[in-house]
């Protein structure tokens, strides 16, 4: 058979071996191996699993994940996401899907400290959804709402899934970092429009709460220090070019400790729990990344990503065409497939696409992340769907779904105005070490 040949049978045992629910990093470095070694040698398949694994794990560049993992850990264990809750419930509970608005406004927030969407959504399902429920809250608004303001957690910095990719795309952590800043907040501000709409028609999903006093509303506010404390430091740090996005992690989780020592809001379990479920998430990541390069190497001898990106180029289409096909794929992908998965199979292919049409890569990452956040919230995959339910069995799946649907729209919406109108993603990256 022929490289290309061999490239196109370990595509379809890729996607076959993917519904036996077999680990994502197991199956691209099976595949790769296979395939590697069937069109080299076998001697060269295993000098390129023992060269890709050392590499990776080895690498410095990767340490910017765990720092990161490490940050979003400790504020998650040591209740950051209710301070973020309770002051965002102060300002918003009282009015029409205010609870499910403040959970959004919360998880954006967190988002900060976090970078990972589905620890985003589980911090709020524990937090948000007992409240709402409280408060006579259908289980649709109640449910979609956690796990669509979860997906924030993909875009606003410091986002796990921004890292992977400027690591595999070589560009500019930081860049990728301040270029998510703007389009998380308008994605927010859409999942907002989305609630006050649904509960419009739907008025019975989102009940009026408790209107809280001017006065305790202003000492809510003193809840917002610790995330303001440490946003700051860290993303305005690496805006003025003081550290580097690993130095950046560090520093990150440096200051939360520090902040919750100070606080007394961590427990030594609480600690050790932060580190555990940091190793655990890291080695996760960077399997899933040594994989992608076994797995990238063997497509790379077989031609495909080359020949599908000179085909792709030369078509008799406009860019922007272009763009939308390779938008479609994600989009179709994503419902399927995890987002690093997709982003580590699929960057090798469509990135140098990107290049040669001259588009941003910076506004490009930030695309596919919006792309991909979408698959986090739709069948089958929907991890934060599955996040929230496995942490309130009483909201069934398919409601969480079909209330995640607005906020879906409202990412479509969101994805579209970044399509047309790029400077939503460039304008502060092109600000950056002025």
């Amino acid at each position: 058979m022929s490289p290309a040949t061999v490239g196109i049978v370990g595509i379809v045992l890729l996607v076959a071996l993917f519904f036996t629910r077999m680990p994502v990093a197991y199956v691209m470095t099976l595949v790769g191996f296979l395939g590697f070694s069937y069109i080299i040698s076998f001697k060269a398949g295993l000098n390129l699993l023992a060269r890709d694994f050392y590499d990776v794990f080895s690498s410095y560049g990767l340490t910017v994940i765990p720092m990161f993992v490490l940050m979003g850990q400790l504020a998650f264990n040591a209740g950051i996401g209710k301070k973020l809750y309770d002051c965002a419930y102060a300002f918003l509970g009282h009015q029409r899907g205010g609870l499910a608005t403040a959970t959004v406004a919360a998880c954006t927030a967190f988002g900060t400290v976090s970078g990972s969407s589905p620890g985003t959504a589980a911090t709020f399902a524990v937090v948000g959804l007992p409240e709402m429920k409280r408060y006579g809250y259908g289980n649709r608004l109640a449910g979609g709402s956690v796990a669509s303001g979860g997906s924030i957690g993909m875009l606003m910095p410091p986002s796990v899934v921004m890292i992977v990719y400027g690591i595999l795309t070589e560009q500019s952590i930081g860049k990728l970092f301040v270029a998510g800043i703007i389009p998380a907040m308008f994605i927010a501000a859409l999942f907002v429009v989305a609630i006050y709409v649904y509960t419009w028609f739907e008025p019975q999903e989102g009940p009026i709460g408790e209107r809280v006093s001017t006065r305790d509303k202003i000492r809510s506010l003193s809840q917002l220090s610790d995330t303001l404390i440490i946003f700051v430091v860290v993303m305005g740090g690496l805006f003025v070019g003081w550290f580097t996005p690993g130095e950046a992690g560090g520093v990150g989780a440096f200051a939360v400790l520090v902040t919750c020592l100070i606080r007394r809001t961590l427990t030594w379990n609480a600690f050790v729990k932060s580190c555990y479920e940091t190793v655990r998430t890291s080695c996760m990541i960077l399997l899933l990344v040594a994989g992608a390069v076994v797995f990238g190497h063997f497509l790379a001898v077989t031609r495909i990503p080359f020949n599908l990106a000179s085909w792709i180029a030369g078509l008799s289409l406009p860019p922007y065409a272009i763009v939308f096909m390779i938008i479609l794929v994600y989009l179709i992908g994503g419902c399927f497939i995890d987002a690093l998965a997709l982003i580590m199979l699929t960057i090798p292919v469509f990135y140098p696409v990107i290049s040669d049409l001259g588009y941003d890569p910076i506004w490009f990452g930030v695309i596919i992340v919006l792309v991909t956040q979408m698959g986090v919230i739709t069948p089958p995959v929907g991890i934060n769907v599955y996040v929230v339910n496995g942490i309130d069995k009483s909201v069934p799946l398919e409601d969480i779904f079909m209330g995640a649907m607005p906020f879906l729209i409202a990412l479509i919406v969101g994805t579209a105005m970044m399509v047309f109108f790029p400077a939503f993603v460039t304008f502060l990256p092109d600000l950056m070490y002025f």
